[in-house]
């Protein structure tokens, strides 16, 4: 059974980013039950290859009356992550992080994140995303993780929610469809094996990127 509070949550408030109005995320379940995705970063390598796996169930999820949407927590990037397509659902942004925080999204220090980041997880994904030609920067909030919550509509229950523990942890389609109760036609991409010394060279560009910012910014 799922701890999250939904009255409590359901205040908080984000920015639509095409109309750039404040509403609160209790009012995107009020009509419909809800995907809600939670991405890391809108620069991401990896969030982007998940942003359009997930976005394979776009069709079925409107079919079956379910809204697909997407949540960043800072709008650093967002123009770029929504001219590249990655991305079928309407996007918003949770300026205070406070529903990451809520939802009990991890985040990573300047310590952790770089032994996280390196994951054979990580690494497989990026390949894969590669191959498909999706590419990403180190620009914007480097430590943050995501997840993924999918309220039923009213706000009546939780029917899934997902807490990343790395930072390519997603997940499945199937458990998705699956936690709606619908079925859908869409295949998930597969993961290919990489070799490690490519990626751990772009996750040392990645940490002294970050290191430069942190001390520029104090």
């Amino acid at each position: 059974m799922s701890s999250v509070n939904l009255t409590s949550l359901g205040a908080n408030q984000l920015k639509n980013t095409t109309s750039g109005e404040m509403v609160e995320i209790g009012s995107l379940w009020q009509e419909q039950t809800v995907v809600l995705f939670f991405l890391r970063r809108f620069g991401c390598q990896v969030c982007r290859w998940m942003s359009a796996e997930v976005s394979k169930l776009e069709k079925d999820l409107k079919a079956n009356g379910v809204a697909l949407i997407g949540i960043g927590p800072e709008e650093m990037g967002v123009k770029e992550f929504m001219d590249g397509g990655f991305f079928k659902g309407d996007i918003y942004i949770d300026e205070k992080k406070q529903c990451y925080k809520d939802l009990g999204f991890k985040r990573y220090n300047a310590v952790n994140v770089i032994p996280a980041a390196m994951g054979k997880k990580v690494r497989e994904i990026a390949s894969k995303a590669s191959a498909e030609g999706i590419h990403g920067n180190f620009n914007g909030d480097l430590l943050q993780s995501g997840g993924m919550l999918i309220v039923a509509k009213g706000g009546e229950k939780v029917l899934l929610h997902f807490v990343q523990k790395s930072p390519a942890d997603n997940i499945s389609l199937e458990d998705i469809t699956k936690g709606l109760g619908i079925s859908a036609s869409v295949q998930a991409g597969e993961k290919p094996q990489v070799k490690q010394e490519a990626f751990v060279r772009l996750i040392l560009r990645c940490y002294i990127y970050y290191t430069i910012v942190q001390f520029i910014n104090g």
